[in-house]
């Protein structure tokens, strides 16, 4: 049975609840992370729990944990459950308190944290995925990482209903990103992604690729892009904590690039996967 991590103690996944009162179960009132285990170690938990305090400073939720006391716990989660390749999740809510929609005068949040295995360095995926092209109905803050996250379930469901890995969101034709991933179009040798703001969240893989763009001086332009222009491209691809690097070769029924997976592409991912070997391999 999978241990858990719940409001100070490692418990089993049975006995891993919260309230029904609870605001993140009432009305999505939280936040939350995921990084990758890559060895056996964490790999850039601590750049996933600066966003998580910005995140948490958005919403004005109190921090149940510092950043060192969070990563004790993600690792020892992940080392509990023997995973050696896989994902860290964490939550942190509000709270329990009677339901109403202000914030409660005196409430403790609820944190929590789980683990599982998942395969990185040898993805099935990485000879390429189709992506479902869907409206983005998502509201203001997207660059807050909230578990509010009804507008994203749809647009995976709606993925997954079309055969899909992954939804593309776009805006009147203006891709904003995937469901849970970072949208990446490689054209004439120069690698394309929409600029921040509140309309996108600031992925930390993505961050982790523009640098690897640098030291593989690959020209990069933050600028958005439209679907057609996808279609169009010379490569595709998304980032995610939980997918790295990984080619798009199909929007919808159309192939990108003959469905071939690009040399842009392919380069980002091996750097990606060095480093994270690297990074791992350092820690002792």
């Amino acid at each position: 049975m999978r241990t858990c991590w719940i409001n100070g103690q490692f418990v089993p996944e049975s006995d891993a609840k919260v309230s029904i009162f609870d605001r993140g179960v009432l009305f999505g009132d939280g936040v939350y992370e995921v990084a990758a285990v890559f060895n056996g170690r964490l790999l850039d938990a601590d750049l996933h729990l600066a966003r998580l305090v910005k995140s948490q400073a958005a919403i004005g939720l109190p921090a149940p944990l510092d950043t060192a006391a969070w990563l004790d716990v993600m690792q020892e989660v992940a080392t509990a459950n023997g995973i050696v390749e896989g994902l860290v999740y964490l939550q942190v809510t509000r709270g329990a308190a009677e339901r109403d929609f202000p914030f409660p005068a005196q409430v403790s949040p609820t944190a929590f944290a789980w683990a599982r295995p998942k395969r990185l360095s040898d993805d099935p995926n990485a000879v390429g995925v189709r992506v479902h092209a869907v409206p983005d109905i998502r509201w203001g803050r997207c660059d807050i990482k909230s578990t509010s996250m009804l507008a994203q379930v749809l647009a995976k469901n709606a993925a997954r209903q079309a055969g899909a890995f992954e939804a593309l969101m776009h805006e009147d034709g203006v891709v904003t990103e995937g469901g849970s991933s970072t949208l990446w179009m490689v054209k004439g040798g120069a690698l394309f992604t929409r600029p921040l703001s509140s309309d996108i969240l600031a992925g930390i893989t993505r961050d982790v690729t523009l640098e690897l763009a640098a030291e593989l001086s690959i020209p990069v332009r933050e600028e958005a892009f439209t679907v057609a222009q996808a279609i169009a491209a010379d490569e595709l691809f998304l980032t995610s904590a939980t997918s790295f690097v990984l080619p798009i070769t199909q929007v919808d029924d159309a192939q990108v690039a003959g469905r071939l997976v690009g040399p842009i592409t392919t380069s980002l991912r091996n750097a990606y996967l060095a480093r994270a070997e690297r990074l791992t391999a350092a820690i002792v």
